[in-house]
């Protein structure tokens, strides 16, 4: 009798049992092999793409590094071909933007003044970002002695003024200045800032578990710092490298329009934009064209390495 009034089941009580799902657990739970894997570079990417500011910025720097490699494309007349009687001549069809005060082609000059201030910021950037990242990951990952020698001899480079300290240099080099000496005097004292960052990013990398993993296999100091942290400390090199290159394009010109920069022969935005103040009151377009130039390539460096740190670096993303 009371077995059968526990198992008497009430109003509201019953119960109800699902049939069997021939999809097994481990079906649902499967991710399929196809799909690509994600990475920092991907995700990036990914991010770019959808930032306009990013094809605004690659389409000037694609125009200026064009009129550096080929500006035979962009004009046909010599910018080192002046006549006095075209001096401060209006534009014209064939001159569009008129003559300087030497009777040069502004137009023509402006194009090849590219090709001087495009590469010395190449050259620069370049060699500055070998060489700081040389110091700054030879500090970081074997540290004791040889980082505190390192990052006192960073601290001096790093104390000069790069204007300034080019400025009292390239006085040694009045009779052989080139694109090339220039290059090597921004290098001399440009490398601080890549090697204090490519420092800190090797610090905060080599005690990561991967690189403990290839100690344990046997991999070389020379094989673990190429090969596993530098390439997960590149990012923030990347960033800075973006940035600089539109430094060094106006540290180039700086000394030309000081005239200790390049030699007169070398067409150089800064060159155009010191011969154009003596007519800055009278005619403002001829300093207005090679300024322009100057700081459009400058600004679209610039961007390019903005929008390149909010893409690798998610939480400077996050705090705009």
């Amino acid at each position: 009798m009371h077995n059968e009034e526990k198992n008497k089941i009430l109003p509201g009580q019953q119960r109800f049992v699902a049939q069997d799902d021939e999809t097994g657990l481990g079906a649902v739970d499967a991710v399929a092999d196809e799909s690509a894997p994600t990475s920092v570079w991907g995700e990036a990417w990914r991010y770019l793409r959808r930032r306009p500011l990013f094809w605004v910025s690659a389409a000037l720097i694609l125009i200026a590094v064009s009129l550096a490699l080929f500006p035979q494309l962009f004009t046909s007349t010599d910018p080192r071909f002046c006549e006095l009687s075209n001096s401060l001549a209006k534009p014209s069809i064939d001159h569009p933007f008129g003559f300087d005060r030497q009777g040069c082609d502004i137009y023509s000059r402006m194009v090849y003044g590219a090709r001087a201030s495009v590469l010395v910021g190449i050259l620069t950037t370049v060699s500055v970002v070998v060489l700081g990242t040389i110091i700054g990951a030879l500090a970081g990952y074997f540290g004791g002695i040889l980082d505190a020698l390192l990052s006192r001899l960073t601290d001096i480079f790093y104390a000069v003024p790069l204007v300034l300290a080019a400025i009292v240099v390239m006085q040694m080099f009045k009779e052989h200045r080139t694109i090339f000496t220039v290059v090597l005097v921004l290098t001399l004292f440009g490398w601080t800032s890549i090697a204090r960052i490519t420092r800190g990013a090797v610090l905060a990398t080599k005690n990561e578990e991967f690189v403990t993993a290839a100690r344990a296999v046997g991999a070389s100091n020379f094989k673990i710092l190429t090969s596993h942290i530098l390439p997960n400390a590149a990012a923030p090199i990347i960033v800075y490298a973006t940035v600089a290159l539109g430094t060094f394009i106006v540290a180039e010109a700086t000394l030309s329009f000081l005239g200790i920069g390049l030699p007169p022969t070398i067409v150089s935005w800064g060159g155009d934009i010191a011969k154009a103040q003596a007519s800055l009151r009278t005619q403002p377009m001829v300093l207005f064209y090679p300024a322009m130039a100057l700081g459009a390539t400058v600004l679209s460096f610039i961007m390019m390495g903005d929008v390149v740190r909010d893409a690798l670096d998610p939480k400077a993303r996050k705090k705009r």
